[in-house]
């Protein structure tokens, strides 16, 4: 894989949480490398609330990360 991640430094919370919505997507792809899998089973899970909820959390958890890493903006 290509290097992507430079720094979890962000200059706004918004950037902070496109960040963590991105590192969320990446886990994804480093998981399930192929694509063509990727968009065969999206139509599965994106029609499921509890996977929703799973992705939602799994974002809330990267942010919680990111927010850190910048000192909460502060």
């Amino acid at each position: 894989m290509d290097k992507w991640l430079k720094s979890l430094k962000t200059n706004t919370p918004q950037e902070g949480f496109e960040l963590a919505i991105t590192l969320s997507q990446m886990g994804v792809k480093y998981t399930q490398p192929s694509e063509r899998v990727r968009k065969r089973l999206r139509p599965i899970y994106s029609n499921n609330a509890g996977n929703l909820i799973s992705a939602s959390h799994v974002i809330a958890v990267n942010f919680r990360t990111v927010a850190a890493a910048n000192n909460y903006w502060q």
